[in-house]
């Protein structure tokens, strides 16, 4: 095992740490097919030695080049480190400053085997969100970072750390951009090229950013949608006896789970990577697992029916005696569960479903990220590399049986709606029937679950807001927890409107149910869905908490990308937006420059993130909390930018909560002058004026 000292002191070059491949037992990312010309090839290797001295080339180049014509690219699985990876304490990292510390933190923790997706190839989660693009990276950024001072930023370069520049103390100390390729060529087929000369990466969101903290990043968010979904769709407030069905239990879809429990809901989610379905149930994530059709069923028909229980389902009967929730992870393809729904259907006439989604990586489909219904799952790694067209033609059969399926039980009242995974943008393009008559490009015969529940939600302010406590301590989360909650029932008491008032009472319930489900993986981190208010008292309110040594060490906020201002992404976060701007990008580039300059600590931005490479421009930030009135100050700027950006742009397009809430936002903050739009309250003027 090594040590924090020695993984801070550069890449290991005398002696050449021993090559011992890839591990056996973990997880790995399928193989890539780039498609390299023998030029490309050459130019591939060639980069990839530029980072260790010329006498080591003769040893190194032939491996690696074993690497890229295997696996689709240059891991350096030599130089794997062999220490534990996770979030170690801040204390114990050998650094200048505690800012660099507590990157290196949240680093660590997205590339902790119980965190990441593939570990040994650096991808924290959804098939292909990089951390790095090899571990000579890894090893130059910890090294970097532990010899930065408060007068420098490490610049990165699509995972490449171009170096420690000259900077000033109210700078950030970490700049990242991912994946800015120029858009003419920024298609899938260009970046598997790219990825493979090791000269870009798709950092997903919060993979790239160094921002990931396990699934509970997203299982918030999925609580939400299903709470709402249940309201919206099913005039409910109470889930219980209702059935979810979805699929996808990996990095981000793992959430599913556990929301669906949360929530108060049964859900069964289909898995096809046994590893992943285990892992989640050995977590607590999943109650259940089976590999049969029958015994889904089962349970779905005596949940619904309330039936007299065989010996069998007794269990079952308790749950519904107790209005308990259920999950339940089918280890197969999601398709045939589907399809199995409709033959029921057909024969009995039953809905065993009320609500559906889907979470598998439609963004990255024809790497991994869907499996088709006609393979197994190893047929299925095998054909990916060995026949790319095959195996692409076969998945989007595969998409068309599946929209299929959903079609025909959403005929008779099951709801479904897209997650944002580009599932209905890639059903589209493989021809399945998700076409809405008389819509915008961005819209489908089913809604993303931005234009029907979080779009509302974003444009009154909210969105996933998150914070790490860098100490590792359980006791600095649990306070945490309770300074947040305080917050909250604070400002119910001080008097909100009914719309933030629902929002701040099922935030409220999240945190109590999130301690009560053992929900941290990783980093000792809770996410809250939170408004610009929100958001600035429980930074406030967390750093005082460490001026007076409640809260042992450093904390750090963050957010997911995926939020009122982070995210450009027209099949997703900005599916809502309908004056025509939902395809541009500069509501997530200036949030972007605007955090960098009002006191970020770390800022991101990225390519790619959710739905796919080339569909979305994202960033995201960090800021270190150390209990200093500098830090309290910082907060309250960037906070305050960083959620009213998105707020006024979502006013521009003519969202009329966005409108009062960044009304009100101005009349709190004298300084605060936002362009409102004049609505056209009379259509005929168009159409004579155009005649």
């Amino acid at each position: 095992m090594g040590s924090l000292k020695e993984i801070c002191a550069g890449l290991p070059l005398n002696p050449l740490p021993e090559n011992r491949g890839r591990k056996v037992g973990i997880p790995h990312a399928p193989v890539r097919t780039p498609s390299l010309t023998a030029p490309e090839e050459k130019l591939a290797l060639k980069n990839s030695l530029r980072y260790f001295p010329s006498d080591l080339h003769g040893i190194l180049a032939p491996e690696f080049a074993k690497e890229l014509r295997l696996y689709g690219h240059i891991y350096m699985y030599r130089f794997c480190p062999q220490i534990e990876m996770r979030a170690y304490p801040i204390q114990e990292y050998p650094c200048k400053t505690i800012q660099a510390a507590a990157i290196m933190h949240m680093i660590m923790n997205n590339l902790d085997p119980a965190v990441a997706q593939f570990p040994q190839e650096l991808v924290t989660y959804g098939g292909n969100g990089q951390v790095f693009s090899n571990w000579a990276q890894f090893w130059l950024v910890m090294h970097y970072l532990s010899e930065m001072t408060e007068d420098q930023t490490l610049v990165m370069y699509s995972g490449h750390p171009l170096g420690l520049f000259p900077s000033h103390r109210n700078a950030p100390r970490l700049v990242i951009t991912n994946g800015m390729v120029i858009p003419n060529y920024s298609s899938r087929d260009e970046y598997e090229k790219m990825f493979a000369m090791g000269i870009t990466l798709y950092g997903q969101m919060t993979a790239g950013s160094y921002c990931y903290i396990g699934p509970q990043g997203i299982v918030h968010g999925t609580v939400l949608t299903v709470l709402n979904a249940g309201r919206r769709y099913l005039g409910v407030e109470n889930l219980s006896g209702k059935v979810f069905v979805t699929s996808g239990l990996g990095g981000m879809s793992g959430a599913q789970a556990k929301a669906a429990v949360i929530a108060g809901c049964v859900g069964i989610i289909a898995e096809v990577d046994e590893n992943a379905l285990l892992k989640r149930h050995q977590q607590g994530w999943l109650m259940e697992i089976t590999n049969s059709l029958d015994h889904c069923i089962d349970r779905l028909r005596y949940v619904s029916r309330n039936n007299v229980f065989t010996h069998e389902f007794c269990c079952l009967a308790i749950y519904l005696k107790k209005k308990m929730a259920l999950s339940l992870g089918y280890h197969g393809n999601v398709v045939d569960l589907w399809e199995r729904l409709v033959h029921e259907f057909n024969v009995t006439g039953e809905l065993l479903a009320d609500l559906g989604s889907d979470q598998t990586s439609c963004h990255n489909p024809f790497n991994g990220g869907y499996y088709p219904v006609q393979l197994s799952f190893k047929e299925a790694n095998q054909l990916m590399s060995s026949n790319p067209v095959k195996f692409q033609a076969m998945v989007q059969e595969s998409l068309r049986r599946q929209v299929a399926a959903i079609n025909k039980l959403s005929d008779q009242g099951m709801f479904f709606w897209d997650y944002g995974n580009a599932f209905l943008l890639e059903a589209q393009r493989a021809g399945a029937d998700v076409e809405k008559k008389g819509a915008n490009r961005a819209e489908f015969r089913y809604p993303s679950y931005v234009q029907h529940i979080m779009g509302d939600i974003f444009s009154l302010g909210f969105g996933p807001f998150r914070w790490v406590c860098t100490s590792g301590n359980p006791e600095d989360l649990a306070t945490t927890d309770m300074i947040a909650t305080s917050v909250l029932e604070e400002a119910v008491h001080q008097g909100v409107n009914a719309s933030v008032k629902q929002q701040y009472y099922d935030n409220i319930r999240w945190i109590q149910e999130a301690r009560r489900h053992s929900l941290v993986v990783g980093s000792q981190a809770r996410i809250l869905y939170s408004d610009q208010k929100g958001r600035i008292a429980i930074a406030v309110a967390i750093n005082r908490g460490i001026a007076e040594r409640r809260i042992k060490g450093p904390v750090v906020l963050s957010r997911d990308h995926h939020d009122v201002s982070g995210t450009d992404s027209p099949y997703r976060e900005t599916s809502n937006i309908y004056d025509g701007s939902a395809f541009c990008a500069d509501m997530a580039v200036q949030n972007f420059v605007g955090d960098a300059f009002r006191g970020a600590t770390w800022v991101a931005l990225h390519n790619g993130g959710g739905v796919g490479w080339g569909e979305v421009i994202n960033g995201g930030f960090g800021l270190v909390l150390d209990g200093s009135e500098d830090a309290e100050e910082r907060a309250k700027m960037m906070l305050s930018w960083d959620v009213s950006n998105g707020v006024a742009r979502r006013c521009w397009s003519g969202n009329n909560n966005a409108y009062e809430t960044i009304s009100q936002a101005m009349k709190n903050e004298k300084k605060l002058k936002v362009t409102l739009p004049h609505k056209v309250l009379d259509d005929n003027i168009l159409e004579q004026a155009l005649s």
